[in-house]
């Protein structure tokens, strides 16, 4: 097929609205294009099939989990220190609906789904790509690389090329995976793995090495050869890791910064974590404070020099500016527990068994079919990480992307003649 057919069929596919969404996320708020197509589209169809949603599993499964998510931050704003910011946010969070029945009804099919990884896949790719030419050079389609780690496509003055390529590195492997084999699978490997270290985001190091952990597991289908897979895959780590330390002062700064944890003081610790410990231990104060709905979504930043030490170096010199603190907790559960209190926890770890009671019911087949999106949200949500903000417009953006991707995955169907 001409390449000028390929690119008309692609402009009118019904895949476009939804995958506008991953491939605009590097421009930031531009992404929410993609968002108000899916809008538009589900509001037609609701148009023409007003009883669509009773037909569709995966869709109501989409909306009791988003459900969690949304009722946990109305709760928060009930009483927030900051009420503009986090009824806003609230209501903004109501966007992701129309979002995830888009992919839930524009998906029905498993050639649709495969698409749409391939789509993303080739994306991610072509950052990845732009990502070394900048780790070669200084230079990418964003520009001139940050003095500490690169940005890629993302730009200097948004530093999210490490979370979005540690998040998203699934659909890269998983595309390798089918049409090259494990040579594929293996390569696509390594040339993710130089991006994301180098990015300088260490919470993309460990969600990275969580999804190598994944693939390697589905391919070793036994204990030993698992480990084996993972002594081999820490050695090629081990030995990108030197040749980093030695070629690349971003990644030498970042490391030694890191090896401080293993000082002996609560001073190395501190510094490893970039000031974490701080802010972990005002979430503490704040949570002994709002034990039940918390702060407020997005009412850290507001509520962080209320509890926060006088001496506090975030509110004396980093962060989102002097005298503000810290913008949010950089942990889920803390995040959860300071912005929406006991009452929200409980309402994410209701979606939470929802959610892994359906995905044990949907059978193997599901199962496999919905792994790429699985491995990619249990990345995203491990919780003994560093996270950005999950009520973030960008984090919170591509989370419930790859919810609603999930759930269409999980109740696809390989009928040709399915809707």
């Amino acid at each position: 097929m001409p390449f000028s057919s390929r690119l008309r069929a692609a402009l009118r596919s019904p895949l476009l609205p939804f995958g506008l969404v991953v491939a605009l996320l590097p421009f930031g708020r531009s992404a929410e294009a993609g968002t108000v197509l899916c809008l538009i589209g589900v509001a037609l169809l609701f148009a023409r099939h007003p009883r669509a949603l009773a037909e569709h599993v995966g869709a109501r499964l989409l909306l009791w989990l988003l459900a969690a998510y949304v009722g946990a931050a109305l709760l928060s704003s009930l009483d927030a220190v900051k009420p503009g910011k986090s009824w806003g946010t609230t209501a903004a969070a109501l966007r992701y609906a129309p979002l995830g029945l888009y992919a839930c009804f524009a998906i029905r099919r498993g050639d649709r789904l495969r698409a749409l990884y391939a789509a993303v896949a080739a994306m991610v790719a072509l950052w990845t790509l732009d990502a070394w030419v900048q780790a070669l050079t200084g230079w990418s389609l964003g520009g001139r690389a940050e003095a500490e780690r690169i940005s890629g496509i993302f730009g200097a003055d948004n530093l999210k090329l490490g979370p979005a390529l540690g998040v998203l590195s699934p659909f890269v492997l998983w595309a390798a995976r089918e049409r090259f084999g494990r040579r594929g699978l293996a390569l696509a490997f390594l040339l993710l793995l130089g991006p994301v270290l180098l990015a300088g985001s260490r919470a993309a190091w460990l969600c990275y090495a969580l999804v190598a952990a994944a693939f390697a597991w589905r391919e070793a289908r036994s204990v030993w050869r698992f480990l084996a897979w993972c002594g081999l895959g820490a050695a090629v780590l081990a030995l990108a890791g030197a040749l980093a330390w030695q070629t690349s002062t971003r990644f030498h700064e970042r490391m030694a910064r890191t090896l401080a944890a293993f000082q002996g003081t609560g001073q190395g610790l501190d510094t490893a974590l970039t000031g974490r410990l701080d802010i972990w231990r005002t979430s503490a104060r704040m949570i002994a404070a709002h034990p039940w709905n918390g702060v407020g979504v997005r009412g850290f930043r507001y509520a962080y020099p209320q509890f926060a030490p006088a001496d506090d170096h975030f509110l004396t010199a980093e962060a989102c500016g002097v005298g503000e603190g810290a913008c949010h907790a950089h942990q889920l559960v803390l995040e959860v527990l300071t912005e929406t209190g006991a009452l929200g926890l409980a309402l994410w770890l209701a979606g939470l068994v929802l959610a892994v009671r359906a995905w044990c019911a949907v059978g193997a087949a599901a199962r496999a079919r919905a792994f790429p999106a699985t491995v990619a949200l249990g990345a995203m949500l491990f919780p003994f990480n560093t996270h950005l903000a999950f009520y973030s417009a960008w984090w919170g953006l591509l989370f419930a992307w790859l919810l609603g991707l999930w759930c269409a995955a999980l109740y696809a169907t390989e009928d040709a003649d399915a809707a």
